[in-house]
């Protein structure tokens, strides 16, 4: 098997495992189109593509935390983790609007398994990123 074939496993396989879990749940929250519109967003990424998303999001929690830490939702570094937020759901989102990023971060806050995968190194963040999104949004 060639690293290309490899990778597309692995796409594949991130789809299908995510489908599994949540595949129900967000068919009918979001409808089969947006699935399926993110699904191909996915598949199309390229190797590059896909490893710098993946650094992307290790950037957004590290980042986050900082923030948490400060403090204010409002501050200029808690402004750029929002911004990093939005380009990194804008690589497999069909399409962006505030709404939906304010309707995804007040998830994080009322799903406890948003909740855990955001404050499991720093305890509050999801509550923080939210606020944050919120004022993000507001502009």
């Amino acid at each position: 098997m060639s690293n290309q074939e490899k990778f597309e496993a692995l796409k594949k396989g991130l789809i299908e495992n995510n489908e599994t879990q949540y595949g129900e749940e967000i068919r009918e929250k979001y409808g089969d189109a947006a699935v399926d519109a993110s699904n191909a967003r996915l598949m199309g990424m390229t190797e590059e593509q896909y490893i710098a998303h993946q650094k992307l999001e290790e950037e957004i929690k590290t980042k986050l935390a900082e923030a948490a830490r400060q403090g204010d939702p409002g501050s200029a570094q808690a402004q750029e983790v929002c911004r990093l937020h939005r380009d990194w759901l804008t690589a497999t989102w069909p399409s962006y609007s505030a709404q939906a990023h304010r309707g995804l971060a007040l998830m994080y806050v009322e799903d406890p398994r948003f909740t855990a995968y955001y404050d499991a190194e720093q305890p509050g963040c999801a509550a923080f990123l939210k606020e944050a999104i919120d004022i993000f949004c507001a502009e």
